[in-house]
C-alpha cells in the first residue's frame, strides 16, 4: 500500500519524529495508517523541549493532508506517578504536566501514561498519589488531549498491572477530571499481568467491564509476547508470533464491541522502519477479512 492510498479502519502504529514531529504523519501514510502514536520528547530524558507554534502548525497540516484521524502520545519512561520520593514524585507530575502541554499545542487527541512505581511496597498509596498528579495535571492544562492509562506487566512495585489498581487511580480522581481519562489496553501487557486472553477471552472481558466498565476502553495497544500468561514481563512480539498467538488478535478484529476502537501495533520495528509495521498491519486487516491464510474468519 501506498502513502497515497486511502485507509480508513482503525488501525495503526508508534511512528518516529525523528527530524520533527510533523514528519510523524507521512511516516503513518508509509505503513498504510491513518492513525499514529509518538513521543514528544525523548522518551529516556527529562530534557522538556518546547514545541514552537511554527512547528505546531506544521504538524497540524500534515496530519490534515495526510488524513490522520486519530493522533496521540506516549510519556516519558522516566515519569513515575506513583512515587513515594517527593522529590522524583513532582519531578514526574512536572514532565507529567509539560508532556499534556505539548500534546494540547499540537492537538493531539490522547497521552497514553504508564501508572508508576509504588517503590515502597504502598500499592494503595501509589494508586492514590498517582490520581493526585494526574488531577493536579488535567485541572492545569485545559484542552482535548485525553489521558489514557495503560495497563502494565506488573512486573516489581507497578501499580498498573490490574483493572482494580487502574480503577482504584480513577476513583482517586475529582468527576470533572475523571471525564477526561481512558484505558489503554495493551495486549501483551495484559497476558503477561495474568489475563487470559488466549484461554479466557470472553471472561477478561467481562472482568474488565465489571471492575471499569467497557466505556472507559479508549485504545489497544496490539502487541503479542515473548514470554508466557502470568510472566510479569514486558517484552513484545511481532502479531501471531509470541505466546499470544493469532487466536485473541482475531477474536479483538472482529469483535464488535471493539470495531470504532483505535488499535496501534508497538511491536518491533526492524531496520527499516516500515516493512514489519506493514506485515503486522496487514496480519490484523486479514484476521478481519479472512484473508489471513489460517482459513478462519
Amino acid at each position: 500500500m501506498t502513502a497515497d492510498e486511502s485507509v480508513e479502519d482503525e488501525l495503526g502504529a508508534h511512528v518516529s519524529v525523528a527530524g520533527g514531529v510533523e514528519l510523524a504523519p507521512e511516516r503513518a501514510r508509509e505503513i498504510g495508517s491513518s492513525n499514529l502514536q509518538l513521543f514528544t520528547k525523548q522518551p529516556n530524558r527529562w530534557a522538556e523541549p518546547e514545541i514552537a507554534s511554527d512547528r505546531a502548525d506544521r504538524f497540524r497540516v500534515a496530519r490534515d493532508q495526510r488524513g490522520i484521524r486519530v493522533a496521540g502520545s506516549h510519556d516519558s519512561y522516566l515519569i513515575n506517578l506513583a512515587s513515594p520520593r517527593d522529590e522524583l514524585w513532582r519531578r514526574s507530575l512536572d514532565s507529567f504536566r509539560r508532556e499534556l502541554e505539548r500534546c494540547t499545542i499540537l492537538g493531539l487527541d490522547f497521552l497514553v501514561t504508564h501508572p508508576g512505581n509504588a517503590t515502597d511496597g504502598d500499592m494503595e498509596g501509589g494508586c492514590s498519589r498517582n490520581a493526585e498528579a494526574l488531577t493536579t495535571a488535567l485541572e492545569e492544562v485545559e484542552g482535548r488531549t485525553r489521558v489514557l492509562l495503560e495497563i502494565t506487566a506488573g512486573s516489581g512495585s507497578s501499580v498498573g498491572g490490574s483493572f482494580e489498581a487502574l480503577a482504584g487511580i480513577l476513583e482517586g480522581t475529582p468527576s470533572e477530571c475523571r471525564a477526561r481519562i481512558g484505558i489503554c489496553f495493551d495486549t501483551c501487557h495484559a497476558y503477561s499481568a495474568g489475563y487470559d486472553l488466549v484461554d479466557d477471552y470472553e471472561g477478561v472481558w467481562a472482568e474488565f467491564d465489571d471492575v471499569l466498565g467497557l466505556e472507559r476502553l479508549e485504545l489497544f495497544h496490539l502487541n503479542d509476547s515473548k514470554h508466557p500468561k502470568g510472566s510479569r514481563k514486558d517484552r513484545h512480539e511481532h502479531i501471531g508470533e509470541g505466546t499470544l498467538g493469532d487466536g485473541p488478535f482475531r477474536r479483538v478484529m472482529t469483535d464488535e464491541r471493539f470495531l470504532g476502537i483505535p488499535k496501534l501495533l508497538e511491536t518491533p520495528k526492524g531496520d527499516d522502519l516500515v516493512t514489519m509495521d506493514r506485515r503486522n498491519l496487514a496480519r490484523l486487516r486479514g484476521y478481519r477479512t479472512g484473508m489471513d491464510g489460517s482459513g478462519a474468519g
